[in-house]
């Protein structure tokens, strides 16, 4: 049987506890709150800076995007920085910010290799903005404070570098020779059967100017002679083929 004073014990408890969190919620000084948000802010500022300048941008030199995964980037980790100091949680966060890239880019397509950098800058601005950079110290003490954790922010930047350093290896790859694709809208459908492939190679490649590795017809036109015709090539190395697809004016966007 619990007494009457035993519950009273246990209200003294629970509202020692109370006060104590609440002095230890109170602990970390402003000026550490400032260290906090520029330790996140530098650091994933700096990491997307060398993904996109050194990585993405060195190949597809598209300035459209390199705008937008820079802004995209600091968005999302002031983002989850704020949302994660109130009540709200990470959940509702990540759920507006789904509503935020449906709104935009369900717009037009966004091609493979811009949605993957949108996403590793994504996951870096999540990593960033919700890691513990302080510790708190002394909780049962009577003295509780704040303090900088360098181990977790050793192993912030470390994960940080392993991103960096994997991408580097996979675009390291991707700067050799490798096989790229070009839709081309042909005049001479009289090429396009089996027995006269050879000539149709031999004729696209006096035209177009690379040694084809493979082709596939696509939609004849015999109304207007002509068909789509998409061949594969050998890149050299440092050459890009980010456009090849493309075969509408307006799907260009000028650098």
């Amino acid at each position: 049987m619990i007494s009457a004073q035993d519950i009273g014990e246990y209200n003294l408890a629970d509202e020692n506890i109370m006060d104590v969190q609440s002095i230890t919620d109170a602990m970390m000084s402003t000026s550490q709150s400032i260290t906090e948000l520029c330790i996140r802010f530098f650091l994933n500022l700096l990491v997307c800076w060398i993904l996109v300048q050194f990585f993405y941008y060195r190949k597809s030199r598209r300035r459209d995007y390199y705008f937008t995964f820079m802004v995209f980037s600091t968005a999302m980790l002031m983002l989850l920085y704020i949302m994660g100091n109130v009540e709200v949680g990470v959940g509702l966060t990540l759920g507006l910010f789904a509503i935020f890239g449906i709104i935009r880019y369900r717009t037009e397509t966004v091609p493979i290799r811009e949605m993957t950098y949108l996403f590793v800058i994504i996951a870096l601005a999540a990593m960033n903005g919700l890691a513990p950079v302080y510790k708190l110290v002394g909780a049962a003490g009577p003295n509780p404070h704040y303090e900088l954790s360098v181990g977790t922010v050793g192993i912030m930047a470390l994960s940080n570098l392993l991103v960096v350093l994997l991408i580097w290896v996979l675009e390291s790859e991707r700067l050799l020779k490798h096989t790229s694709t070009k839709l081309v809208l042909y005049d001479r459908i009289d090429l396009i059967v089996p027995e006269r492939r050879a000539e149709l190679i031999a004729d696209l490649e006096k035209r177009v100017g690379v040694k084809i590795n493979n082709l596939e017809v696509g939609h004849v036109d015999f109304l207007k002679d002509a068909a789509f015709i998409k061949i594969y090539y050998t890149l050299e190395k440092g050459q890009s083929g980010s456009i090849d697809t493309l075969v509408k004016a307006k799907d260009f966007v000028e650098q």
